[in-house]
Parts: structure tokens; sequence; C-alpha cells
């Protein structure tokens, strides 16, 4: 039956709006929850359109009835027990035969969620006090609740507080729980009613219903709703109080005449607006802006409804079975008209029945049913008015109730009742829980018209229960108790003896046709392709098809719901057998030495035969010995712990039991890991890698070695790291990637098919090392009547072992071992080889023929020397002797580095030449107070003199430090001064021969003031200002200067003009009516100068001064086309060493830079690089080779032009060459040198 609707309940008025807009929503709250709290007007949001509607729509005499109230929570309690909801007070339904019932208030006690104690209802007598207590414990909230207190639904009381209501709230700390009291003092008789107390915390919400009655003294006036939105009279003591409670007290109303209503709603209609306050005060209406809301809505309305003259009621009530009557009254009888129910459009037929009357427009709908509940509308072209109708079903009564009932397991039960009408909705219940009767339920329900039966298929133990059937009208329960029949075995099991393999066949007969479980020893036995188990009837039988020894034992069969068992015994016998079938060829088991055997030979005999097991003559008899025998009812078992070499051998098995006799022959092989094989020998080690060999094991295992396996770890570690992961069948192994002068040692592991061996002892400790590579650039250094120095490059790979030093060796040009090269002397193909290897580093080594070790090679130094420089003493002057270089290391000596010209023993006289570093041949400049050092290379032999003069005069070597050496000089000047300022003159002798040079060196420092700054002249906003440059100019030019004014009237300065390079400006922009002091300093490129120079007289700015017209000047024109400032120079170079050309350019726009040889532009070349920076262009060539010499010329081309400089490079190369540029000879007299040798012979240039 579906539950009456709420809609039909709290439908105020006939002239209420549409029922989506008045009824409560399914939760259960008052509309407008969220908005309860009282508004500034006093008034509770969400009831102004009731109560506007009440107001409107005063009660008539044919509808005044019992008013009843209830909370939420009664309201869900009725609809679910099925009973009506009372109408409230003064309901009115429009051409509806519906009947007023009291609903009874019924309980619904749910869990609380939040209340701790909940409030009582109590009842007390006018002017008495009554105190509600609420509780809420706080354990688990982070903040207190928020608790409301409500009289009816919606009322909040908390506006209400007052002489007559006081609301309290406690904490007690030791037991954590809110205490919430709602007093009410002098109670009246409107206080009487329900009451409801609410309390929210976050998302929990947890109401609680409580009634107050208050026993009356008088007679009750009859109740007016107008009345319950009325204030009470001031200056009472009930005063500020809504007189709504009468609405909601549960007592009877006795009626009495009333005087003649007075329609407010038609008054405010017709009213001017600015009279709506006084007639809301004259009648009582505290509710004036829910009217006005209304009054609003309905003139918008009435606007809106030009096709209808009388619309449609907003909501209909008929009984089920009834007759509705839906009326409208058209205002033009020609339009069309069309009834609609939920959107559908309605046809006539026999249950809609559609009358014209004029203008009215009239639908009947008859034989109401549950469906019709619905919402309907009716259009008149564009316009249409909507209404609700509710369906009120009566109740259903049960006439016949349910009777207990006994049963027996199986049987088929039916469970009657009788209701007061057909085919009426009754719900079936058992132990209070509804049944489902729907799908595959086992309960179904036959109808009869008035009759319900509920019918249980055979009914078993837990059909055993109360059974409740619930209509809306009433309700009827009845137990049904359902029982076991006694149950008699007519047949029992019989025990049995079956040989192995045969069927074995059990049957029994009891008394009931019932199923049971067939059991083995306890255990529950299932159906397969071997047990079949049969049931027909009463006879139970249990087939087992080709009896095993397993099947031996205590069978028994157990009924269903039975406390009894039927049991029997089966005994199978079978000769002892062993079976071998998976022990393999010739009966075989191999056991790795040192492992437990465990060998499972399964046997079968029963009963359970005797097991002897035995090796040769000896019987296995000790059962705690290292080999037994361990006998199990279907196996036996021969233990070996821990097996040994001696354990190899044929083992006999033996069953006997009363069916006869079985003896089998077990061969057992015991295998082992292989002996680890002796320490291995390092033969052979290199710079990352060494050579170690290995024998055999001695013993394999019993099984052929597989491979080996190396492990090798350092010295000073015991992590041991594999080498190899597949197996190396040699003996023989190559260990790589070692770290070079780490010391390590290697092992070996044996493997066979069972396993690895332990690993082998370590071998000796080795340290992988490499010798150096030969030492590089070997050179002469000087050379004397008696000696010769040598000089030399660290080798270019010196490993791990480090170097320990150098042996110089020689030997006398034409000894029998002296080295022999072709092409050896001044020819250019040896020089070519070994400058090339010069200059790669020694990377690349040429091919030369070193002399065999042998006793002419003379040691120079017993001792090694870790210095890149020896002198060899002692040697005879003239003669002409060989030069070789050893590097030597923990590993050895390395490969030697020979001189590739012999030397001749006698001093050469090395002209002295100065190598002026480029940044001393401009002016070298130094700030006062900075350190000036100042190194410059010569040469010349033998030892050079060195002097200096500043200015033509000799230096002061208190004030200048300069220090000499063999190659170089320094001049050093800790602090400078402008004084150490000057010209300074270098000059090198050797013996007759001097070379000079000059160097110009200028301290600087930040300049004087400007001399007598001066207005010239006061214009307009202008001050024209000149100054004398500074008499100091801090030995620099003076770059700029910088000008600041200040307001006669703060003395603050602010910088005008910065970095001006004239003696004369002009100061605009200033402020006409202020007087300013201007100052000027002086700028170089030290900076500003400490002092500046300020007017003496100031520049008044008058306010009626000339106009000065700014003079008119034309930009400068920057543009130019290229120029280059400084050419290229023709150059020499060595073949091997980076050569650059230098030139500097200058234009506007800049130009761009191309550079070319012999006319062919240089793209994408790595080897050269080409740069450009202030103006200075470089190209650097790398390493060049005599190949790269010819004409080089750098082009510059912008917007206005182009130019061009270019210049010749030539590069020189070979041993002579070089071997006479690193003796001191200029480059100039070199070539000379060269071409008359190349003019001399012929054959050779070509």
């Amino acid at each position: 039956m579906p539950e009456p609707t709420k809609k039909a309940d709290e439908t105020e008025v006939e002239k209420a709006p549409p029922p989506e807009q008045t009824k409560p929503q399914e939760d259960g709250t008052a509309p407008g929850k969220e908005q309860s709290k009282p508004q500034e007007d006093g008034t509770a949001p969400g009831k102004e359109e009731k109560e506007s509607e009440m107001i409107a729509n005063p009660p008539s005499d044919e509808t005044t009835s019992e008013t009843t109230s209830s909370s939420e929570d009664e309201d869900d309690a009725s609809v679910t027990d099925g009973g009506k909801s009372g109408d409230r007070k003064d309901s009115v339904w429009s051409a509806g035969e519906g009947v007023q019932e009291e609903a009874e208030k019924q309980d619904n006690s749910q869990k609380s969620v939040l209340f701790v104690e909940k409030p009582k209802g109590g009842s007390i007598s006018v002017g008495q006090n009554i105190t509600f207590i609420a509780k809420v414990e706080a354990q688990d909230l982070l903040r207190k609740p928020t608790v409301k207190w409500f009289k009816g639904k919606w009322m909040d009381l908390a506006s209400k507080v007052g002489k007559h209501l006081q609301l309290k709230e406690t904490f007690e700390r030791q037991t954590k729980i809110y205490t919430f009291e709602m007093q009410i003092i002098k109670a009246k008789e409107n206080y009487a009613g329900n009451y409801r107390c609410e309390v929210t915390y976050k998302d929990k919400v947890d109401s609680c219903s409580f009634d107050l009655e208050v026993h009356e003294t008088s007679s009750t006036p009859s109740i007016d709703i107008r009345s319950a939105f009325k204030r009470s009279g001031e200056g009472q003591d009930d005063a500020g109080e809504l007189d709504f409670s009468g609405l909601l007290k549960r007592r009877e109303v006795k009626q009495e005449p009333e005087e003649p209503d007075i329609d407010v709603w038609d008054l405010l209609k017709n009213a001017n607006p600015n009279d709506y306050e006084k007639i809301a005060f004259q009648y009582g209406i505290t509710d004036l802006r829910g009217m006005l809301k209304r009054l609003k809505r309905t003139r918008r309305e009435e606007k809106k409804s030009a096709a209808f003259a009388k619309i449609l009621d907003p909501a209909y009530q008929v009984d089920k079975g009834g007759r509705v009557r839906f009326v409208v009254e058209l205002a033009d009888p020609t339009v069309e008209l069309k009834w609609y129910k939920n959107g559908q459009e309605i046809r006539p037929s026999g249950k809609y029945i559609f009358e014209h009357k004029g203008n009215e427009r009239i639908l009947f709908i008859n034989n109401c049913m549950l469906t019709d509940d619905a919402r309907y509308h009716v259009t008149a072209g564009d316009e249409k008015c909507s209404t609700e109708l509710f369906v009120r079903e009566p109740p259903v009564l049960v006439t016949k109730g349910l009777e207990d009932t006994n049963a027996y397991i199986g049987d088929k039960i039916e469970l009657s009742v009788e209701v007061s009408e057909d085919d009426a909705n009754v719900k079936w219940f058992k132990n209070g829980v509804e049944l489902a009767l729907e799908g595959k339920s086992r309960y179904k329900v036959k109808v009869e018209g008035k009759k319900h039966t509920l019918i249980i298929e055979e009914a078993t133990k837990a059909d055993r229960a109360t059974y409740s059937v619930m209509t809306t009208g009433g309700q009827s329960a009845a137990k049904l108790n359902v029982d076991l029949r006694p149950l008699k075995i007519l047949h029992p099991l019989e025990d049995q003896t079956v040989r192995l393999g045969k069927e074995l066949s059990l049957k029994c007969e009891i008394s009931e046709n019932v199923e049971g479980k067939w059991y083995k020893n306890g255990q529950l036995l299932q159906p397969s392709d071997r047990i079949k188990m049969h049931h027909k009837g009463r006879i139970h039988r249990l087939i087992i098809n080709s009896s095993l020894v397993d099947d031996d034992g205590e069978y028994m069969f157990v009924p269903d719901a039975y406390n009894v068992n039927i049991p029997c015994k089966v005994h199978i016998i079978d000769p002892p057998k062993v079976h071998l079938d998976g022990l393999g060829e010739g009966n075989t088991v191999t056991v790795v030495a040192g492992t437990k055997l465990r060998l499972e030979i399964p046997i079968s005999g029963e009963p359970a035969p005797k097991i002897m097991w035995s090796k040769g003559d000896k019987w296995l008899m000790d059962s705690a010995s290292r080999i037994r025998a361990e006998n199990y009812p279907d196996s036996s078992c021969l233990v070996i712990d821990s097996a040994e070499r001696d354990d190899s051998g044929v083992y006999r098995i033996m069953l006997k039991n009363e069916a006869g006799e079985d003896t089998a022959h077990i061969n057992i092989k015991v295998v082992d890991i292989p002996d680890p094989p002796d320490a291995p020998n390092v033969v052979d080690v290199g710079e990352d890698w060494c050579v170690m060999n290995w024998e055999p094991p001695a013993y394999d295992g019993g099984s052929p070695i597989l491979g080996y396996y190396i492990e090798r770890k350092k010295k000073q570690s015991s992590r041991w790291m594999r080498l190899n992961f597949d197996l190396i069948k040699e003996t023989t192994f190559e260990p790589k990637k070692m770290i070079e002068g780490v010391a390590y040692e290697v092992r070996v592991f044996a493997v066979n098919a069972i396993g690895t061996s332990k690993p082998s002892m370590p071998s000796k400790s080795f340290v992988p090392l490499a010798v150096t590579s030969p030492p590089t650039c070997l050179g002469v250094d000087s050379v004397t009547d008696t000696t010769v120095t040598m000089k030399w490059r660290p080798p270019d790979q010196i490993g791990a072992a480090g170097l320990d030093g150098y042996v110089i060796e020689y030997c006398f040009e034409g000894s029998p071992q002296a080295p022999t090269t072709e092409g050896m002397g001044d020819s250019g193909g040896g020089s070519e080889k070994i400058n090339s290897e010069e200059a790669d580093g020694g990377q690349t080594q040429t091919e030369e023929k070193t002399p065999k070790p042998s006793e002419e090679w003379i040691v120079a130094n017993p001792e090694l020397t870790d210095k890149t420089k020896f002198t060899i003493t002692g040697l005879p002057t003239g003669a002409k002797i060989f030069v070789r270089v050893r590097a030597v290391n923990a590993a050895g000596a390395s490969d030697p580095r020979l001189h590739p010209q012999p030397i001749l023993v006698k001093e050469v006289i090395e002209p002295p030449k100065i190598r002026l570093p480029r940044h001393l041949k401009q002016t070298y400049i130094r700030r006062v107070g900075e350190a000036v050092n100042l190194v410059i290379p010569f040469q010349g032999r033998p030892r050079a003199k060195v002097s200096w003069k500043k200015n033509g005069a000799h230096i002061d070597k208190s004030q200048i430090n300069i220090r000499n050496s063999e190659n170089d000089t320094i001049i050093f000047i800790r602090k400078a001064e402008r004084i150490h300022s000057g010209k300074y003159d270098m000059k090198v002798k050797v013996e007759n021969l001097v070379d000079k040079a000059s160097i110009e060196i200028q301290i600087v420092d930040r300049p004087g003031p400007p001399q007598s700054v001066t207005i010239a002249d006061v214009w307009g906003e202008n001050v024209a200002l000149e100054w004398k440059p500074p008499k100091d100019d801090g030995n620099a030019n003076i770059t700029g200067y910088t000008i600041q004014k200040a307001d006669k009237k703060s003395m603050e300065w602010f910088t005008v003009i910065e970095h001006y390079h004239r003696t004369s400006a002009t100061i605009t922009e200033l402020v006409i009516g202020n007087e300013y002091y201007f100052r000027v300093f002086s700028e170089n490129m030290c900076g500003l100068s400490e002092d500046a120079t300020r007017t003496t007289e100031s520049a008044v700015i008058a306010k009626d001064g000339k106009v000065y017209k700014n003079p008119v000047y034309e930009d400068f024109n920057f543009n130019e086309p290229p120029l280059f400032t400084q050419p290229l120079a023709n150059t020499y170079a060595v073949a091997g060493y980076n050569a650059t050309l230098n030139c500097s350019v200058r234009g506007n726009p800049k130009p761009k830079i191309t550079w070319m040889k012999n006319k062919i532009i240089i793209m994408n070349d790595p080897r050269y690089r080409m740069f450009s920076s202030q103006g200075v262009c470089t190209l650097e060539i790398r390493k060049p080779n005599p190949y790269d010499g010819g004409t080089y010329t750098c082009r510059a081309v912008n917007s206005l032009g182009e130019a061009e400089v270019d210049c010749k490079l030539e590069v020189k190369g070979g041993v002579s060459f070089f071997r006479l540029l690193m003796q001191g000879v200029p480059p100039h007299i070199i070539d000379s040198y060269l071409k008359e040798i190349q003019a001399s012979n012929p054959e050779g240039k070509k």
C-alpha cells in the first residue's frame, strides 16, 4: 500500500500557493529550515506565506475542527504506521469529499546521535513552573554544539526569552557533558503543546520532541486563526509573545457564534499602499511583509490570467473511489481549452468527463484511484493554470487475524488473514522484518478477494518465527512452530570385508524421505567418478568402484536435520608390494654428498606389511643411526643423514604380511663437488691486466669438471668479485680492468654437475704496473766547453706506479754503438719529424733507429734525478755526443728518448735579444698606490749583463727594485707614486753585443678641482656657467666634468650634468623664484676630483625674466667609411706553433670584417679563428705548416665604402730552424742562412 501523501495534510487554505511551494521537505524538516532564525521584523522565515494565507482566508463554521500538533518525528511515524495525518485547523478543500480524521500520535524512537539525556514531557497547572533538561556528551566534540528550542515545528523560542521563558546552558569539565535547560515560568494555558529540542554539530543533527500539558481552570474561548498572528497587548505580562500555540494545543474547541469576518485580504487588495500599515495595525496583522509578497504575486498572476475569469483552486482532495470536479471560467468562451495530467493531455472517456456551462469548463474524474494523485493543469491559448489532486485511501481493517500453527519440516504451510477490502495492500513480516515476496522468494502470497494467504513450500527449521500482517488500519500476528518428524531405522548398515579393487556397496533404509550425508572416519564424503551416492525414497546407497586401501575404515550415514547416525565398518585386504616405478633405469638413486637423502618407497598391502631394510649382510635396525629406515602405512623411507662417499651401494627392502611378501633392490650412488684447485700462479702483469694459470683439482667429485670460476679482490679488501659468469674450460685466464698500482689476489673454483668446489688458496699478491712513456721534448738548454745541459718534459703517460726519476745517458759520435739515423744532420726531413713530435706534446712518435744498449752508453747520473734538467760534466772540448733520457718507476725504465742530432761540446755565443711583452710596447699606466711588477724576458749567452736607466739617469734602487736572472729581469715598485712616471731604458750586453729597449710608465691620480667657476649669464630659467681646467690633471688627460646645483634654502646638492667635456655649460629648467649655487668636479680616468669649485655668487631666477631661445645645433655626422688605423705586418711563424695577425679599423656604421688567404675568403675552417673587439681584428692560425704561408687580406665593408690591408706570412720549420731559434738566433738571420744553404745545394731544393 503506498504511503499517504503529506501534500494533503499540510495544504493550508483554499487560496494557498501550489503544493510544491508549501509541502514539507522529504527529510522531515520544516520548509526554509536554513532560514529558521528570526529576522529583524520578528517573524519566523519560511512561514510568511502560510500566515498570509490564513489571514486572507479565515475559517468557516463548517470546517472548524479539533486542532492537533505534532513534531516532525510524529508526522513521519504516522505515515510509517499507515495512519492518516490529521487535517490542520481550518484546512479548506474545494469540491472534494474528503473526511477529516484525527491522526493518532505515535512515538518514533530513533537511536540518538548526540543526546545523552533527552527532555521529557510534563504536565503542570496554570501559573506553575517547569524545567526541561537536555544533555549532550562532548567527549568527541571539538567545540560547543548548537542547541535550539522550538515550539511546534518552526517557532524558535530563542527570541521569546523574557519573563516567562529562560534558557540556560552549563558545562561539567569532569564528565565533559553540556547541560541545556529551558525553564517556563508561570505557565499559561496557551503554553501547552508540542515542543522540540534540536542539537547540531557540524554535519550531525539530533532532534527530540516532547509535550507540555497545562491544565485549564476555565472554558477555552473559540480559536481565531488571525488571533495567532496578533501580539499580546502592551504592558501585560505576556507582552512580546506570539500567541500561536493556541493552534497547536490538543483539545476540543466548542463552536461559538462568531462575529462577521472582515476579509483583510480584500481590504489590502483595494486599499491605498499608504494605508497598508494602518490596516495591519488595526486588525493585528504581524506578518505584513508576507501579506504584501502574496498580494504582489496575486496581482502579477491577475495580470497574466487574461484568458481565465476564474482559475483552478491550488489543491483538491478526494477519497479513493470518490469523484472530483475541476472548474475554470473563461473570459473568452471561444478559446480552445485542454486538460493535462502530469504533462500528458487528457482525452474524454468514462473516467474523464468534460462539461460546458456557459463560460465554465468542468472536468469530472470518476472512481479516483491512487494513480490519479497527480498535478493537473489546463491551458487556454498561451495561458495555463494548475492544481494538485490528493487521493486519500481509506484504512484497511483486519477482520480475521492469523492463528498459531504447528507443522513438520517439509510440510506446506499456509497462513491466512481476512481484511475489510478486496485486493487491499497487505504487508507480511517475519520477526518484525518485512518479507520480500518478489523474485525467487520461498514465500508466496495468494489473494482471493478479502482473504490473503502466505504459502511456505517445504518448511524448514528456519521458518520457525513470529509472522505478522499489517494493513493501513490494523495488524495481526501468530507464531509458527516447525518441528521434525520422529525417525526410525528400518534397515541399518552392515560391516563388510572387501578385496582391494573390488566394488564396495553400503545400503540403509529409514522411515523418512530426507537427504543425508555419508562420512568416512568422521570426514564428509563427496561424490566423484569413483564414489557414487544414491537416494531413492527412504533408501540410501553408497557405491565405491575399485576399492582402495584408503577405503578401509568406519563409515556412517547421517540423515539431514536429525541427530541420528547409522555406522558400519569396512575392511580392505591386499598382499604387500613395493612400487619402484619412479626410480628410473636400474633403480639407481644419486645423492649429493653432505646432503640428506630421504628416499620414500611407496608400498601397498592390507593389513600393513612388516618392512625391513638391509645393505649387504647388515640389517638396518637402529632407528637412531645416521642410516635408518622410517616406516609408514603406505610407504617406507630410507634416510641417510649427511651422505658420504662410503654410503654408495645396493640396498634391499623386504615386505611381509599375512597375504605374502615382496622384495626389491635399490642402488644408491653418492656424488660430491670437486676438490678445490691448487693456488693459481700469476705469470705476467701489465698496466691493468695479468695472466694466471692453475692445475685441475685432484678429485672431480665423481662427475666431470665442467669449467672454472675466477674471482679477484684487492689485497686490503675482503670482498671477492666474480670475473666470469660463463664457465672457462681452459686452465688459464687473463683478468682485465684492474686498477694500476693496487695489490690484487686471485682464486679459482672448480665446477661439476653437482656444484661448485670450495675456493682455491689465493695467489700471491701482485700489483698491475706499467712503465711510463718516454720523456718528451728533449732539447739542449746550454753548452759550454766541458758541459752540456739538457732539458726535457715529463712523460705523457706516467701511470699509477708514479715516476721515481730519470736516467741520462750519452755516447760519443763515432763509437760502435752510436745511433745512426738516415738523413740526420741539418736536413729538413729529420727536423720536421722531431718538430712535429714536440708540437704534438709527444703524442705522435716518429720512427727512429734507437741504438741497442751496450757498454758504450755512459750513465751521466749514477743516482736518479727528479728534475727535468741535467748538466753533463767532464766532457772533452770539441767532441760530439748523443744524449738519451729514460723515465724510471717501480715497473722499470721506459723506452729512451734520444736527441736527434749530435751535440758539439763547445760554448756558442748567443747575441742578446730582449723579448719585450706586447703590453709594454705602449705606455704602461698604473694608479697611485698600486704595485708595479714587470717581467721582461731576454736571451743571450754566456750570461748577459742587464742595466736600467730612468730618463737617462741611473735608477735609485732605494725606490725601485730591480732583480735580474739568466733569462729575464724584473722591475718592481711596491707602492707607485707620480714621481715614478717616466721613460725606463733597458740594456742587455753579452761581450761586445748589445740590445736595448725602452718602457714608458705613467702613474696617474685623481685630478684637482677646476679653477674659478663663474656665472656668465642668467636669463629665464637658465644659467650659463664658465670655468677653467684644473691646475693638476692627475698626470692624465681630463675626460670630463660633473656639474651640481644647490638651492640656497636647503643647500642640498644635486647632479645636473655628468661627463661634460667643455669648460662652459648652460643649466636649464631651474625653478623661477629660487636662488642657486653651482659647483664643478674634474674627472679623469681615475675618477672625480676630491674637491669641487663652487661659484662665489648665487644665481637668482627672476620671475619676470626675458625669454631665452636655445640656439639650434645641427647633429654631428659620425658616419664614415672603413679606415684601417693599424695595418697588417709581414710575419714569420714557426710550424706547429699558433700564429696571429692583428690590425685595427674604424668606421660607422660598424664595418663587416672578412679575412682572405690569397684572395680567397676563409670560411668554416677550424684551423682559423677570427676575433673582433673594439675595432681590433685578429686572425689566429692554429699550428700552421709551410703550406699555410701566403698573402692574407683583411677587408672591412660598410654602407659608405670598403678598405683592405694585407700582409705576407711565412711558415718556417725543420730541425735546423728550430734548433737555431732555440739557441736565440734572430729569425731574419736564420732565414738568410737557410736561403744560402738552398742556393748552394740545388739538388736538395728539388
